[in-house]
């Protein structure tokens, strides 16, 4: 099977991309259990065999939100994750592409460079319904939760993709974006990586997720106000004159391109937090240009073969990207950027959130932006080259 390059037919669904935009090749699928499978390729996407699924969604994935009033915000509950995958051993990895004769994994064989499909354990789900009935507020944990696999290759991570593999995965968290997004119980899309066992990774082979809420979090919710409250005030973006500031200092660059760059913040909360983002203010991964896109891949791969250059193992991090929410309203004061959190003081210790960090919420950084900056700096990588 594959999709058609010339009308982007996948089966019976016909996919139109926005104005001035391009979609990857993809094709749409649906598991034996039910979940959505979506393969995207640089070239036409085909597979081999039955669509795969390991197991099938646990009766018991219903999750629901509960109000915390002191906090204001709402907190998710899905026991069922207690029996998702953890640590497999190499012979079973759920997200490697299925062998004839073994146990089903998520993927099939095939021609395909990235694959997405809905979460066995999801957190939110559209389909969850009738919340306990507390003396707080509940509601159905509506939203999605899919798992993209960035690569077929176990042994690949994101900092040796090759450039137009990089590209297609912003074209990938772009779509996912926009298709999510159209849903009505959708607010926020949040595409993110966890990587390595020190910031709680369950599977080793490349791979993020991508949750998608049905309200705007307390994180971007909190971002989007003070963005919009500068952009009332000075008719462009918060970010866009951060941007310019770092341009013209320089002390904490990390990649400097015509369309994006990356940086220490001098505001990071954790050693080694990276940003990366394109110049130009866009609201979301969709709304990326090409050239915008290569610059920002070049941009990614910069920042993650430094880390993984000073540390003796890959390099553990959180990846987040902030986009606008999609609550119907244009917000021209948002500005997409990823924010890297490493949870390490020094190449070899790790940094844990204490008293100050989980009870008070304020952060306290025992190493200078601007020296981080220079570790960083002092790591030669050359983004283009075959990894």
């Amino acid at each position: 099977m594959s999709v058609s390059p010339a009308t982007g037919q996948t089966g019976d669904t016909l996919l139109v991309p926005p104005p001035g935009r391009e979609l990857p090749h993809r094709l749409e699928l649906t598991k034996p259990d039910g979940r959505a499978l979506t393969l995207y390729g640089l070239e036409p996407v085909s597979y081999e065999g039955p669509v795969p699924s390991p197991g099938v969604l646990p009766d018991s994935a219903n999750p629901h939100l509960r109000w915390h009033p002191l906090r204001g915000e709402w907190v998710a509950y899905a026991a069922h994750r207690q029996d998702r995958t953890f640590l497999p051993p190499p012979e079973y990895n759920p997200l490697r592409p299925s062998a004839p004769g073994e146990p089903p994994t998520e993927l099939p064989r095939g021609r395909y460079e990235v694959a997405v499909f809905d979460n066995l354990f999801p957190s939110l789900r559209a389909a969850a319904h009738d919340p306990p009935q507390l003396s707080i507020p509940t509601l159905p944990a509506r939203g999605a939760c899919e798992v993209v696999v960035f690569s077929q290759d176990p042994s690949d991570r994101l900092a040796t993709l090759p450039l137009p593999h990089v590209e297609l995965l912003l074209q990938v968290w772009g779509d996912r974006t926009r298709r999510l997004g159209a849903r009505q119980d959708v607010q926020y899309v949040l595409p993110f990586e966890n990587r390595g066992v020190e910031v709680g990774v369950t599977l080793h082979h490349p791979h993020g997720q991508v949750y998608a809420y049905p309200f705007v979090p307390p994180v971007p919710a909190r971002i989007n106000e003070n963005e919009r409250r500068h952009y009332e005030g000075h008719g462009r973006t918060l970010l866009g004159e951060l941007l310019d500031a770092e341009l013209a200092d320089g002390a904490r660059l990390l990649y400097h391109g015509e369309h994006a760059v990356a940086f220490v913040p001098p505001w990071a909360r954790y050693p080694y937090e990276t940003w990366v983002a394109p110049r130009r203010a866009v609201g979301g991964l969709a709304d990326l240009d090409p050239p915008e896109r290569r610059d920002l891949a070049l941009a990614l791969k910069t920042v993650l073969l430094k880390f993984d250059g000073l540390w003796s193992r890959p390099f553990p991090y959180l990846m987040a990207w902030f986009q606008a929410p999609l609550d119907g309203r244009p917000h021209p004061e948002s500005h997409l950027h990823a924010e890297f959190y490493p949870p390490l003081r020094t190449r070899e210790r790790l940094k844990y959130l204490a008293g100050t960090e989980l009870a008070a919420g304020m952060f306290a950084n025992d190493a200078l932006p601007e020296e981080r900056a220079r570790e960083l700096q002092a790591v030669a990588v050359d983004p283009e080259a075959a990894c």
